[in-house]
This record gives C-alpha cells, structure tokens and sequence, in this order.
C-alpha cells in the first residue's frame, strides 16, 4: 500500500506541472520501479542478511510484528489453488551443545513455541545431528538404540524397544514421538546417531501424527572429503552408510511423498531422481550440517539444483551456528562451525523462505499445484530418452 500511495502523489504533482508526454513517462516508470522495489522487498523478507531480533518477517511483503524467544522467517510460495494439497512446514535451526539432555529440552520448548505460533503447521523439520557434537569421535557415544520401521508409539505396551524402556533406551526420539502425537503434526527428525549391535548410523526417524515411524533414513552417502586448505572430515571413520531409499506418503490432501535424505546426500542427483521419478515424491527434505567450506560454495546451489532438477519442493533444516572456543577452553570433542541458513526452495529453483545462520524458525505456506503446475508445464519425466539412458534401482532396494 505504501508504494501505491507514492505513485498517486507523484501523479498528481507530475499531472499539474509536466507536460502530459513527459507525466505518463514518469509516472509509468515510478510505478514499474515501485513494483519491482515492492517484489524485491518482499524477497528480502524472507531471505535477510542481517539479524532483526524479536521481530517475524511477515508474508505481507515485509511487514515485521514482535515476537518473542527466537527469530522467525516466513514466507508463502507462489502459486496455489483450491482443493489441493499443501499446508504450513516449519524448519527449525538452533544451536546444539554437549549435553544432550539440553539439546532435548529445547527441542520441546522449540515445537510447543513453534505450535502455538504457527498452529497450522503440519510438518517440522530438525537440523542433523542435533543432541549432540558433531564430530565422529562423539557419534558412538551419543547413538541410541532406535526403534524399528513401521514402530508404532501409540499401540506398544510400555513404548518399550527391544525390551527397554524409551527413557532409556533412545531418549531423544521420544521426544520426537511425544511431540507429534502431542501435536498431531509430521516430524521429520532432523538426525541422531544409532546403534545397532556393533554398527553406528546417522538416522532420520519420520515420525506420523499418530505416533508411526513411517519412514527410517540412514544416511546412504557418508561424508567424506578432504578440501585443501579447507576441511578434512571422514564420517566413515566411525559411521556405516545405510542402503535404503526412503519415502513416505502423507496423502493428497498435504503433501503428497516426501523423499528423505541427510546431508551429504543431497550431492547425488541420482537419488533424488529415483524419489521423485520411481516413487512420486512432491518434496525432498535434507537435515543438514555445512560448513564455512562448502556452506557458501554449495548449500544454496545444491537445493535449487535438485529442486529444478526434479520439478519439487527442496527443504534443508541445519544447526544453528556456535562459534569456535577460545584457546583453553576447548570441549572434549572437536568444535564443527555448521553454516546455518535453512532453506525452502520451490520447484521451479526459488528459494521463497531462508534465515541466515543464528537460531530461526523458517516457516513457509507450500502448495502442491506448483509441483503439478512445473511438471505439466515443462514435462522432462515423460521426455527421457530410455534408450539411451536408464534409471534404476540398486539391489538392495529390492
């Protein structure tokens, strides 16, 4: 409103004193500078880079009201239509410590605040490795015992897995389950590390409103590289890669499929590919922690490039970044500086909600027509060249 207003006033001094040529000019070009300031603003809203404490952007073009607690950016993607499927995702970024029990708690204090913001929301969305250290040396142990595929935590005697209680046995998913039966919402748990007899996994458990652990990640691509003069980092020094491909459906009224994976997987297209082609996925979601090294280079990049590649929606939830200790004050595993920066990207590779890399809440409106609307428009699944080239599935899968 404030733009339309500035563009009257200046028809009506340009109207008065100009001639009439000269005013038409001026008032066509105010008017397109107004609206491509007004689009500009609105982008900047939801993709700031600079840190507006106690204030949410927003989705009325940059509006800021108060808040309290943790920052929260929100944005709705273009597009949409009535009787199809969407609704409300939120992606929680904030800093992990060493103690687990502390990461747990503000993970409950993170969903109810998160809830009673944003009661519409339908899916959230938790950072990798959030109870604890990044760092290989720590996985084993902060690894708990999950419980299986298809574990139902509101029909099992005592929530009981392999024969212990939950408190004991995996404390940080129960407070995954309590949380989305509580509040009748899907959880994508960002990722903890597991143990299963002598084996330890980075595991994403996602979690349905009533309590069933509909799908179970094991990050497949282990992260291993070493950049020079950048990062050295060697997962499977301590991790074993999983070797499944993992989906799960939310129905048509939400979401539709949702593709999982964690982190590192992201880097291969292949098997996003093979979400969104063989199994239909409307989204893909990657709990993940970059670094200063390959953050700036790729995060961004990475999600618009699998987003466009697969006509979807992207979304990454990361840990909040902690800065490295002084000299002398060093914890008992190695310090990892995450990049922070969660991000929603629309299909046709837009990012329409982000935050920069101190604790956040993203919250996005998404609309499943834009998908449809992508995929119909410009229709690569159905213009492969299988004759030429072929996507399969591995073994394991099967």
């Amino acid at each position: 409103m404030r733009f339309q207003s500035a563009t009257l006033f200046l028809t009506t001094a340009f109207s008065t004193k100009t001639k009439p040529s000269i005013a038409f000019f001026a008032i066509s070009s105010i008017s397109t500078l107004s609206s491509a300031f007004l689009h500009g603003y609105r982008n900047l809203s939801c993709r700031p880079t600079t840190r507006i404490s106690h204030f949410v952007a927003d989705s009325s073009f940059g509006l800021l009201s108060p808040i309290t607690d943790i920052i929260t950016r929100s944005m709705s993607s273009a597009g949409g239509g009535e009787g199809v499927g969407g609704g409300k995702v939120a992606l929680l970024q904030f800093q992990v410590s060493a103690s687990k029990s502390q990461n747990q708690q503000k993970v409950k204090k993170l969903i109810d605040s998160t809830m009673k913001e944003n009661p519409k929301t339908k899916l959230i969305v938790l950072p990798e490795i959030w109870n604890g250290p990044y760092a290989t040396k720590a996985f084993a142990e902060y690894a708990e015992v999950l419980p299986p595929l298809h574990y139902s935590y509101s029909t099992n005697n005592d929530d009981a897995v392999e024969g212990n209680d939950m408190e004991q046995s995996c404390p940080s998913a129960k407070v995954l389950f309590d949380a989305a039966t509580k509040h009748g919402i899907y959880i994508i748990g960002g990722s903890i590390s597991e143990k299963e007899n002598d084996l330890i996994y980075n595991t994403c458990l996602c979690i349905s409103p009533n309590g069933i652990l509909v799908a179970k990640h094991r990050k497949v691509h282990l992260f291993d590289i070493d950049v020079k003069g950048g990062i050295t980092f060697k997962e499977s020094d301590t991790l074993t890669g999983g070797d499944t491909i993992s989906v799960f459906d939310t129905g048509d009224d939400l979401f539709g499929p949702i593709g999982v994976g964690i982190c590192y997987d992201i880097r291969f297209p292949e098997y996003a590919l093979l979400l969104t082609q063989n199994h239909k996925c409307n989204m893909l979601v990657y709990p993940g922690a970059f670094n200063l090294t390959t953050g700036p280079a790729h995060w961004e990049l990475l999600q618009r490039g699998r987003a466009v590649d697969n006509q979807c929606f992207v979304l990454t939830a990361s840990p909040a970044r902690t800065e490295a200790p002084k000299e002398g004050e060093e914890g008992k595993y190695p310090h990892y500086t995450a990049w922070g920066h969660s991000t929603v990207v629309n299909p046709w590779g837009e990012v329409v909600a982000t935050c920069d890399e101190k604790e956040a809440v993203v919250v996005a409106e998404l609309k499943m027509k834009e998908v449809k609307n992508m995929r119909q428009g410009i229709p690569t699944f159905s213009q492969k060249r299988l004759d030429l080239y072929k996507l399969e599935e591995g073994d394991k899968n099967n």
